[in-house]
């Protein structure tokens, strides 16, 4: 017979998840408070961009450690550090924008634009990475020019090749757009797929409540 579940356990639960969310908040905010002073260095001196990717990791893993998730990179084909990439991660959860910083490469991010908006991080956002409105072609054509740029400069770059998270049926992909594809052969940078296999189930796309898991990130040959 089925087993009925306690009502209050469920509150219950939902309360204890809801700290947890909170908590990761906190350190993603904590840790943006902390290393800001740093990420102006490449801010102010862009020859210093790899730093940029450095502090990513820091951040990145402290906000994991700090939300009590672990988490695992697996790299599948050795990279080399003196080249660049075009790294293309599925995209199911709000938490796969931070498991990116754990990128063992130095890259910069093509965002929406919506991020610009964020206080202080929207700053930081739009003078270290890209960022496109993808309801505008004038913003989507710009956002090409920027990234192909990016790339002649040796820097790395991470697209989320759907675009957003819009699969409706995770971990089902939704279909691919082609920039990152056109900028791979018109550069010949080679392009390395990522998948993040289970964030969609540690932080739901459409819930936003915080499960306990492991983050794994793995970069494909």
């Amino acid at each position: 017979p089925a087993t009925r579940v306690n009502p209050f356990f469920n509150r219950g639960m939902k309360f204890l998840r809801r700290l947890h969310t909170l908590q990761g908040l906190v350190g993603f905010l904590l840790f943006f408070v902390l290393l800001f002073p740093f990420f102006l260095v490449p801010i102010y001196f862009p020859s210093r961009h790899r730093w940029t990717g450095k502090l990513n990791r820091i951040w990145a893993k402290g906000t994991l450690l700090f939300c009590w998730l672990g988490y695992r990179v697996v790299v599948r084909k050795p990279l080399d550090p003196s080249r660049n990439y075009i790294f293309c991660p599925n995209h199911f959860s709000y938490l796969d924008i931070p498991s990116m910083g754990l990128n063992p490469i130095d890259a910069i991010f093509v965002g929406k634009q919506s991020m610009e908006n964020v206080p202080v991080f929207g700053w930081m956002y739009r003078r270290l990475h890209i960022t496109v409105d993808r309801a505008r072609l004038r913003s989507k054509y710009g956002t090409y020019v920027k990234s192909a740029q990016a790339l002649d400069e040796g820097k790395s770059i991470v697209i989320y090749p759907e675009g957003g998270i819009f699969s409706p049926y995770p971990p089902q992909l939704a279909p691919f757009k082609e920039g990152p594809f056109r900028l791979a052969i018109e550069k010949q940078i080679p392009m390395v797929p990522v998948t993040i296999p289970h964030n969609w189930i540690i932080l739901p796309p459409h819930e936003f409540l915080v499960r306990f898991g492991v983050v794994e990130v793995v970069f494909h040959e």
